[in-house]
């Protein structure tokens, strides 16, 4: 199937992994990639230097296009586009829209680069500062996302400008790929439904977790760093949301100081890296604390397998998906369910 996101990044089938973190390592982005789809790379829980060596891992396991997500207001953000630059990656990702000389500095180099957006303010920015395509997210996504749902959002987007659109947030098949190609989109975006594969290292008991979760389990809250995170409704969750702004000041002093004898940062780093987060909202310091070990949060589930101390970011998707395919078998099954609905379609 080809449209303009597979002519841009040369891939197979308009399907994108997202860059979550944690979760997006070599071993999930490769499978991505062998099976004909785009693959992301999530650096912004690595090391300039992992960064590296997960680029190399994924070039040793796959000769096909890959991404790699930036967080563009990193303090090392240039330093990580130095190597996606020099290690010849195809596409620089980006949760949060990337300067315009940022833009400029990856296109020179031959770099396709696509922004993530949840408003179309957002993707009329960055189409106009250059951006090759950009991901749009409703509100069905996981991890930090918005109110407005994708089937609103994404015509908005796909009429704002005049470059290719990806949608994000709710899909998980090849209906949902042939329903935002009815939108307009040139492909879909997907975080939930590519970490609930066999390719994912994520623990079998988190795994276990979503696929028990309904729709009803999967909630959005602003407890754990005060901007609006849709994830799992968790034990830890509803102690954040229960406890009162003491309680709660205490539950983050007691997580960020684990997260500190971790991370090796001082305390006036870490609030100054929970303040940089904020994004221009009014925390209170709870949330400001744990702004900053947010990551930390998400490690302890996906990497360590604590569902009872960690955060699980999910889209709403987790509470219709019922199985763990591999990334090629997964693949394969969408793009066959999309050419089946094409078929039935009357003709016009």
């Amino acid at each position: 199937m080809k449209t303009a996101l597979t002519e841009l990044v040369g891939i197979e089938h308009p399907i994108v992994q997202t860059g979550m973190g944690w979760v997006a390592g070599p071993r999930l982005v490769s499978a991505t990639a062998n099976a004909g789809a785009l693959g992301v790379l999530a650096s912004a829980t690595m090391t300039v230097d992992g960064l590296r060596a997960a680029v190399r891992e994924v070039k040793s396991r796959t000769d096909r296009p890959f991404g790699v997500n930036l967080r563009a207001d990193a303090g090392d953000a240039r330093e990580r586009v130095r190597i996606i630059v020099e290690e010849g990656v195809r596409v620089a990702s980006f949760a949060l829209a990337p300067s315009r000389d940022l833009i400029a500095e990856l296109k020179d180099a031959g770099v396709v680069v696509i922004p993530s957006v949840g408003a179309r303010r957002h993707a009329e920015k960055v189409a106009g500062w250059g951006a090759d395509a950009v991901v749009v997210q409703g509100g069905e996504g996981g991890g930090h996302t918005g109110e407005v749902a994708t089937t609103v959002l994404l015509p908005q987007v796909v009429d704002a400008v005049d470059i290719p659109v990806i949608a994000a947030g709710g899909f998980h098949d090849g209906r949902g790929l042939v329903a935002a190609l009815s939108y307009g989109a040139a492909g879909v975006a997907m975080g939930t439904r590519f970490l609930l594969t066999s390719d994912s290292t994520v623990p079998d008991a988190v795994k276990a977790r979503y696929l028990a979760a309904t729709v009803k389990d999967i909630t959005v809250t602003t407890a754990v760093d005060g901007l609006p995170h849709r994830m799992l409704r968790t034990e830890m969750v509803a102690a954040l949301e229960g406890a009162g702004r003491l309680r709660s000041l205490a539950q983050a002093v007691r997580r960020a100081s684990g997260f500190r004898r971790i991370s090796g940062l001082s305390w006036p780093a870490m609030v100054r890296e929970g303040l940089a987060m904020r994004h221009g909202k009014d925390l209170s310091w709870s949330q400001v604390l744990l702004a900053a070990n947010t990551p930390m949060l998400l490690k302890a589930s996906m990497v360590e397998g604590r569902t009872d101390l960690g955060v699980m970011a999910s889209g709403q998707v987790a509470g219709v998906i019922e199985d763990l395919p591999g990334c090629g078998e997964l693949v394969t099954r969408i793009m066959s369910e999309a050419a089946q609905v094409l078929r039935t379609l009357p003709s016009p």
